[in-house]
C-alpha cells in the first residue's frame, strides 16, 4: 500500500499536517510506504493554462518540484491532503497543487465517462483545521473538490476536520480528531481496529 501525503499548510507544526502524520504513522504501522511532501517548502507554478497535457503530452508540460509529486500521485493508493482553511477554502499552495492535476484529465474529459488517466480506486482523505470553532462553516470545501476526486477515480474520499485549532500544534490536545484519523487510517489500510 502506497500513501502520498502533502502537507499544504505555509507553517510550521501545522494543525491539518499533524493530523496527516498521525494517520501517516498509522498507516505504517500497517506496513504503507508513506511518501510525504510539504508543499510550501517547494519551487513550483500554478497550471498556465496551456492545454500541452491535452494535445502534446499525457502529463503537465512544467518542469519544477511538482513534477515529481504528480508521478508520485500517480503511482499511490492513498492520497492525504492537508490544509489550514483560509479565507473559506483551502491553502494556496494546496489549491495551486491541485490545479497541476488538470494534467491527469484525458483530452476528452467533457464527453469521456473514463475522465482520468490514472488508475480507478485510489482513495483519499482530505484533512481541513479550522481557527472558527463553529462545526457549520466551511462545510462547503469538501463537496466543492470531491466532484473532481471522483471524476479522477478515487473511490473512497472521506474528509477529517479540526474545529479552533488557531495555534500550531494545539491539535494534538483535540484526541477525538487524532483518534478519527488512526481509525481512518486502519479503515483505509484495511488493518484491524
Amino acid at each position: 500500500m502506497k500513501i502520498v501525503s502533502l502537507f499544504g499548510s505555509p507553517r510550521a507544526r501545522a494543525n491539518s499536517s499533524l493530523i496527516a502524520e498521525r494517520f501517516c504513522a498509522t498507516a505504517q504501522k500497517l506496513g504503507a510506504e508513506v511518501r510525504a511532501f510539504t508543499l510550501n517548502d517547494l519551487n513550483f507554478r500554478g497550471c498556465q493554462g496551456c492545454y500541452a497535457c491535452k494535445t502534446k503530452l499525457d502529463r503537465c508540460a512544467l518542469k519544477d518540484d511538482l513534477t515529481e509529486v504528480l508521478e508520485a500521485v500517480r503511482e499511490t493508493d492513498i492520497l492525504v491532503l492537508a490544509s489550514s482553511v483560509y479565507y473559506w477554502d483551502i491553502s494556496a499552495q494546496l489549491k495551486a497543487f491541485l490545479d497541476r492535476t488538470f494534467s491527469f484529465l484525458v483530452p476528452d474529459f467533457i464527453t469521456n465517462p473514463q475522465k482520468s488517466r490514472l488508475e480507478p480506486g485510489k482513495k483519499l482523505v482530505l484533512i481541513l483545521a479550522q481557527n472558527n470553532p463553529d462545526k457549520d462553516s466551511f462545510t462547503n470545501i469538501f463537496q466543492k473538490f470531491d466532484y473532481f476526486f471522483r471524476a479522477y477515480g478515487f473511490t473512497d474520499t472521506r474528509q477529517i476536520r479540526a474545529f479552533g485549532t488557531n495555534d500550531p500544534g494545539v491539535v494534538e490536545t483535540h484526541q477525538d480528531v487524532m483518534e478519527l484519523a488512526e481509525k481512518a487510517a486502519h479503515e483505509m489500510c484495511g488493518g484491524n481496529q
